[in-house]
């Protein structure tokens, strides 16, 4: 039963593509994330839409094509 838990780092470093880099407990020494708390829309207020193929201009118009007709149809 001896020696069965991964080794524990206490200062396990954590890197952000954004740049943003802290310090939290773990069982490994180097973690990489995509996104943190520094850049995720929720906690910053900044919503990022990419869009390459104008999905998000053709799914506005019928949101508002179909508001339309349902305040026509009350």
């Amino acid at each position: 039963m001896k020696d069965i838990h991964p080794q524990y780092y206490p200062k396990a470093k954590v890197k952000c593509a954004c740049g943003n880099q802290f310090i939290v407990g773990a069982t490994v020494p180097e973690i990489k994330i995509e996104i943190c708390s520094s850049c995720h829309p929720f906690y910053t207020g900044h919503e990022k839409i990419i869009d390459s193929k104008g999905r998000v201009e053709r799914f506005k118009k019928r949101l508002e094509k179909t508001a339309k007709k349902s305040k026509k149809k009350k």
